[in-house]
């Protein structure tokens, strides 16, 4: 039987600009620039050069040391640290926000809903 690979990494380099939502299966780390919505099933980093504009953010833990505008969902952990910003409402089961952070928006901690699937068979 062959062996499942596990998803790898995305990584978005310095100077690369992606224009358009991005749809991830494993981590992401972003150190140049997204101008589009992320949906990543792994975690997310955002690097300190790292910039992310763009409608929603949806992973399972997200680390800011650059910037963010954008909502941002987590279904673990977000972690603004020092050298990071965020400007957007954040959804997440835990919030850490290092001194020096800028946020600037709403938060709610606690147990992130999900979306409900559709009922297998309709009806």
């Amino acid at each position: 039987m062959a062996r499942k690979r596990p998803p790898g990494i995305t990584f978005i380099g310095p100077g690369t600009v992606v224009e358009g939502n991005l749809h991830a299966q494993g981590g992401v780390r972003v150190d140049g620039t997204v101008r589009g919505s992320l949906f990543v099933e792994g975690d997310l980093e955002i690097a300190a050069t790292g910039r992310v504009e763009g409608e929603e953010v949806h992973a399972q833990n997200v680390i800011v040391n650059g910037e963010v505008r954008a909502r941002v969902f987590a279904a673990g952990k977000l972690i603004l640290t020092k050298t990071g910003r965020l400007e957007g409402d954040v959804s997440a089961k835990a919030l850490d926000i290092e001194a020096g952070a800028v946020f600037v928006g709403r938060s709610v901690t606690g147990e992130v809903p999900t979306p409900e699937a559709p009922e297998a068979g309709g009806g």
